[in-house]
């Protein structure tokens, strides 16, 4: 994530997030489910903007930015009261650290939800970062990062200095991965959406399928075509059964000059790995044309 700070003002860029491979590898005893994944941070983001305030009060004002962005009918909205991530996650840090400090945060959504992208996952690393600089409370990554599981389990990916990084466990256990390679990226989404729990409770553990060795040697090798035919995401069935627009995604990337296309996360935004961006921008035209509801050309890391 990327931030600057004035005297009593601090502003974080929160990055999304594409899971380029997520095999589910065993349903829990707690619900959850062990998975590998992929994940890579890409430069799509949500500004937050944090005010120190006169008192212990946490103030959260959401701002949706597609009327300003967005060509189409996807919606960017996020609740601003007690049950969104970045509110959970301020009061956590003035729990865990006896702080008396507050703040008003405003929150500028360009990254849309129900999309499979860590948009909420992301606002609330960068609450815990940030807060953790805006009240000088010094606490270490390692300690930032154990809050953060708490939280959800993509949010320690966020705070991961790595933009490429295996998720193991619930997600919660990082592991950065090196490369040299630039990825580029087409990113669509339809106007409807998918609940993570949703999906989850209809997939099943993969214990024979792909594995994730052999994928991050080709991604580590720099080979785009070997790496993109290994694109392995074990929700992406099951998100299909649910909302039929992902599998109509999935037959448009297939006729795309794409290296390789898979499903992010729990859906419904849908992805293809292009040889540059100038190809990235190619097949986002096309995409327009076709009235896919929301298109963002990226690129991994900052």
């Amino acid at each position: 994530m990327l931030c600057w700070q004035t005297n009593r003002c601090l502003t974080v860029l929160a990055p999304a997030k594409l899971n380029l491979f997520l095999r589910i590898v065993a349903r829990r005893s707690d619900g959850f489910h062990d998975i590998e994944s992929v994940m890579a941070s890409i430069n799509l983001y949500d500004t937050l903007i944090f005010n120190v305030a006169s008192t212990n009060e946490i103030q959260l004002t959401v701002v949706d930015s597609s009327a300003k962005t967005l060509s189409g009918s996807v919606r960017l909205e996020a609740p601003a009261g007690p049950e969104n991530l970045v509110v959970r996650a301020a009061k956590l840090l003035q729990s865990h650290t006896n702080c008396s400090a507050g703040v008003r945060i405003t929150l500028v959504k360009r990254i849309p939800s129900s999309a499979g992208l860590g948009g909420g996952s992301s606002d609330c690393a960068a609450t815990l970062a940030g807060l953790n600089r805006l009240w000088n409370l010094r606490l270490p990554r390692s300690e930032l990062v154990a809050l953060a599981g708490q939280l959800g389990s993509d949010v320690p990916f966020f705070l991961s200095e790595s933009p490429l990084a295996l998720c193991t466990g619930r997600g919660e256990r990082i592991k950065p991965l090196p490369i040299e390679t630039n990825l580029h990226f087409v990113v669509a989404k339809p106007a409807s959406g998918l609940s993570t729990p949703a999906v989850y409770r209809q997939c099943s553990p993969d214990h024979t399928g792909q594995q994730v060795a052999p994928f991050i040697e080709a991604l580590q090798a720099g080979a785009l075509g070997r790496m993109a035919q290994r694109l392995h995401n074990g929700l992406q069935t099951p998100a299909e059964v649910l909302n039929a627009e992902v599998r109509k995604l999935r037959r448009r990337f297939m006729k795309l000059p794409v290296l390789g296309h898979r499903m992010s996360g729990s859906g419904s935004s849908y992805f293809g790995i292009c040889s540059s961006k100038q190809q990235a921008l190619r097949v986002a035209s096309q995409l327009r044309s076709s009235g896919v509801a929301w298109i963002q050309v990226a690129r991994m890391g900052p």
